[in-house]
């Protein structure tokens, strides 16, 4: 939900009358504009339309097409009325999976809208001519606007929704409208309404270990060992943070970090700050500098000069294989492996994630974060949201508010509603230097003023993408394959951004592909590798663990919890971990 309008809107911001700086009226204004559309840049949206309906409007015969389309859509809807099956959902489309959407009427709604859909599908699909970027805009915009007309939305077009008020007799909309004032309640106060399931520390986090290490921006955990003997070389595991560390640490049966350290491994990993206000000038270097290097200068400390197997998740990843080049080039021999978790390092095909990262959807947003001093986590979550509109925002809705319904709660889900802000040049610089200019993979990123390059990395990757990520499809994260003569060990696992990564042995229904590239091999297409690379059921978290202790040099005794040092500061998962 967007933030509401308050009266320091409407005046100049604090930061500006301090500075010195001239007043940017326009900057204000965009940032108030900002308040009011989720951070979404109008007139992005507008240019994409523009484009699509002139070009649309000059090609006569494709209208004509459209129009014939139309005509037969007509036929075949009045076939429908006659009790034929004329058009059926997309596959993974579930919004009518339910049986009774095949008796009559609802079989009708379903087809008449789906005719519907189709056409809009193909009315903003490609056209000679028009831009891309704004094809895919248009054509996106067009999915969401369908999207609320599904009949599944509206509670007299939906025989679940009307078998639920005849079974309860209407106890389902007093269900749900207690469920939308808890909900409008949470959101106006940014707390959650009713006591939390999980409590980070006890039951989320909850892996032993000890803080190690803090600064402005970072806390360094170092976790109790379970075993008698470790593998010489520390793994560091360098989160994403935009969300909190402990996705890798939830609960004990799923923590990867839990398995890590019980497979024989001393593991570190990063607790980042959740910044305020205060930290509208922090740079994506100072996260490598007080980030990825100040970890790695206290493992060096701690263990005694051992070399480190790197781990990166998402953003954390991206930062990492920056960090990774710096070394390279300048002779920093401190790393031994590098692991991304779904972490893109070449931003050309970014998924739809990019339909919201446009030039001028930079520009707008960085208005709207200079005035805030931060990105919050609601306007983050609102463009993740949109990409699978219908599972993660219209299917919900539709269980809470018209069915009565409440989503039984995990450490997943208490996870992701536990965010985190960004500060404002950080996220400027990460949205222009990778995914407007795609800097890293073309060289032109610069780390203390001289460029670095992925290709000065020579140790061995392994590197994840999920089946169904919405945020680094799994072929743009194969893109390392280009940009790295290294050995790499590619994986491709089921499920999503998440749910593919927290995948611990034992859970149902998963898989994963396999396949390792030597060093100075030839390239392999995503599509060629997938239908070569073998096939392994369960989690991929053993495949890793058993390349990790291939590439140790040695058992030896775990190092000791700190140092003189850096000393043990507080037990995990510390201070920061438990900011809001």
């Amino acid at each position: 939900m967007n933030q509401p309008v308050t009266a320091k809107d409407l005046r100049v911001s604090e930061n500006a009358e301090t500075s010195g700086r001239p007043v940017d009226y326009d900057s204000l204004l965009h940032a108030f504009e900002g308040r009011f559309t989720g951070g979404l840049s109008p007139s992005g949206l507008s240019m994409a339309l523009s484009d699509w309906a002139l070009h649309l409007a000059n090609s006569p015969w494709r209208r004509a097409a459209l129009i014939e389309r139309g005509a037969l859509n007509w036929q075949k809807f009045f076939m429908a009325c006659l009790g034929e099956e004329v058009v059926e959902p997309a596959k993974g489309d579930r919004r009518f999976a339910n049986p009774a959407w095949n008796s009559f009427p609802f079989s009708l709604y379903r087809q008449a809208f789906l005719l519907g859909e189709n056409w809009w599908a193909e009315a903003t699909a490609e056209l000679p001519g028009l831009a891309k970027r704004n094809q895919r805009i248009v054509a996106f915009t067009a999915r969401q606007l369908a999207d609320t007309a599904s009949p599944t939305n509206y509670p007299w077009l939906n025989p679940e929704v009307i078998d639920a008020t005849v079974a309860t007799m209407g106890a389902n909309f007093i269900d749900g409208a207690t469920n939308f004032a808890t909900d409008f309640s949470e959101a106006l106060s940014g707390k959650p309404a009713e006591p939390d399931i999980y409590t980070v520390g006890e039951d989320l986090a909850a892996t032993p270990g000890k803080v190690v290490f803090r600064n402005r921006l970072i806390e360094l955990i170092q976790y109790q060992p379970t075993t008698e003997t470790v593998a010489r070389e520390p793994v560091l595991i360098v989160p994403a943070w935009i969300m909190k560390y402990y996705i890798l640490d939830l609960s004990p049966h799923n923590s990867l970090i839990r398995h890590l350290v019980a497979a024989g491994h001393t593991v570190f990993a990063i607790s980042w700050r959740n910044p305020g206000p205060e930290f509208r000038d922090t740079s994506f270097d100072d996260y490598r500098r007080e980030g990825v290097m100040a970890a790695l200068d206290a493992i060096d400390d701690i263990c005694g000069g051992a070399k480190v197997d790197a781990c990166g998740y998402c953003l954390g990843g991206t930062l990492l294989t920056v960090a990774a080049a710096a070394m390279a080039r300048d002779g920093d021999k401190r790393l031994n492996s590098v692991t991304l978790l779904c972490a893109q390092t070449d931003f050309t095909e970014a998924g739809e994630l990019q339909l919201f990262i446009t030039e001028d959807q930079v520009a707008f947003l960085a208005d709207l974060m200079r005035d805030q001093g931060t990105l919050d986590s609601r306007q983050m979550s609102g463009a993740f949201q949109l990409l699978r509109s219908n599972d993660l925002i219209w299917s919900r809705l539709i269980r809470s508010y018209l069915l009565g319904e409440r989503e039984h709660a995990n450490d997943l889900m208490a996870w992701n509603a536990d965010g985190t802000r960004m500060p404002a040049r950080m996220h400027e610089e990460y949205l222009r230097r990778f995914f407007l200019e795609d800097a890293l993979a073309e060289g032109r990123f610069e780390v203390e003023g001289r460029p670095v390059a992925v290709s000065n990395i020579d140790v061995p990757f392994f590197v994840v993408g999920t089946e169904t990520d919405h945020v680094a499809p799994w072929r743009s994260v194969h893109k390392i394959h280009l940009l790295s003569d290294s050995e790499i060990t590619f994986v491709l696992t089921s499920g999503g951004h998440n749910a593919g990564i927290v995948s611990e042995p034992g859970h149902p229904h998963r898989h994963f592909r396999i396949k390792t590239r030597a060093a100075g091999g030839l390239y392999v297409g995503p599509d060629e590798w997938e239908a070569e690379a073998e096939r392994r059921e369960g989690s991929w978290w053993q495949a890793w663990f058993e390349w990790l202790a291939a590439r140790s040099s040695e058992k030896t005794a775990p190092p000791p919890m700190g140092s003189k040092r850096h000393p043990a500061l507080a037990d995990a998962p510390g201070q920061y971990v438990h900011e809001h």
